[in-house]
C-alpha cells in the first residue's frame, strides 16, 4: 500500500470516528463557544497565591509525595518476595502461581485500585497508597524476575559449593548483581508512581488530585491552577531527584 492509500484510509477512520461517535465541530466552534472557552482558560491564567491556599497545597503535596515513596517502598518488598518464586527458585509451580498473581496485579491500573480500596478502606491516602502499592508490585515483581533469571549463577553456586546457606547465596552471590537494576526499576517507577499520585486524588485517595477535584467541581479555577502548579514542580522535583540517585548510585 502507497503512502497516498495510506493517507486515504486513515482520513476515512478519522471521518468514520467522528460520525460514529456523533461529535459536531460546528456546534462547538459555533456562537459564543470560543469566546466561553477562552474565558475559562483565562481564568485559570489567576492562580490564587494566598498564604492560606499555599499552605493547604503544601499539605496535599507532602501528602502526596508520602503516598508515591511508601507505595513505591512497599511494592519494592512485595515485587521482590514474588519475584523469587516467579524466577522458577521454588519450582514450576511456584512460578506459575507467582507469575499469575503479578500479571493480575499490573493488569488493573492504579485508578480502579484505588476505587476499590477506596471502597474497602475509605477516603484518604491510605487507600492512594495501597493502590500504588498493589499496581507496583506487580510491575516491579514481574522486573525483578527477569533480572533474577538473566542473572550468572556462577557466584552463587561458589557460595554454595563452599558451604554457604541458599540465603547466603542470593544474598552475597546473586542480589549485588541485580541490585542496580533492581533500584534502576524502583525510581523509574516512583517517578511514575508521583504522577499517578496526582490522579488518585480524584477518587476520593487524597494529596494535590483530591484537592484538584474539589476546586474544580466548585469552578475554582484559580485555586485550581495553583494546584496544577505545584504538581508540575513536584513531577519536575522527583524526576531530578530520581535522575541524580539513578546515577549517584546505578551507574557508580
Amino acid at each position: 500500500m502507497g503512502n497516498g492509500a495510506l493517507l486515504l484510509v486513515l482520513l476515512a477512520a478519522v471521518i468514520a470516528a467522528f460520525i460514529y461517535l456523533g461529535i459536531d465541530l460546528g456546534a462547538l466552534l459555533g456562537g459564543d463557544n470560543l469566546q466561553q472557552m477562552a474565558d475559562y482558560a483565562g481564568r485559570f491564567l489567576r492562580p490564587d497565591l494566598s498564604a492560606a491556599h499555599l499552605r493547604a497545597i503544601g499539605q496535599g503535596a507532602v501528602e502526596t509525595l508520602a503516598m508515591s515513596a511508601i507505595g513505591t517502598l512497599l511494592a519494592m518488598v512485595v515485587g521482590l518476595f514474588l519475584a523469587l518464586p516467579a524466577a522458577g527458585r521454588f519450582g514450576w509451580p511456584a512460578k506459575s502461581a507467582a507469575r499469575l498473581l503479578l500479571n493480575a496485579l499490573r493488569a488493573v491500573p492504579e485508578l480502579v485500585w484505588a476505587a476499590l480500596v477506596v471502597l474497602a478502606a475509605g477516603l484518604g491516602p491510605n487507600a492512594g497508597t495501597l493502590a500504588l502499592a498493589l499496581h507496583t508490585a506487580g510491575v516491579l515483581g514481574r522486573l525483578f524476575a527477569e533480572a533474577l533469571e538473566n542473572a550468572a549463577d556462577e557466584p552463587a553456586e561458589a557460595i554454595r559449593l563452599g558451604g554457604g546457606s541458599a540465603v547466603a547465596a542470593f544474598c552475597y552471590g546473586t542480589l549485588p548483581a541485580v541490585w542496580p537494576q533492581l533500584v534502576a526499576y524502583s525510581l523509574y517507577r516512583w517517578e511514575n508512581n508521583i504522577r499517578m499520585a496526582s490522579v488518585l486524588g480524584f477518587v476520593g485517595a487524597g494529596g494535590l488530585g483530591q484537592m484538584l477535584y474539589v476546586h474544580l467541581s466548585l469552578f475554582q479555577e484559580a485555586q485550581a491552577a495553583t494546584v496544577i502548579l505545584a504538581m508540575l514542580v513536584l513531577v519536575l522535583g522527583v524526576d531530578a531527584l530520581s535522575g541524580w540517585a539513578r546515577q549517584r548510585w546505578v551507574s557508580a
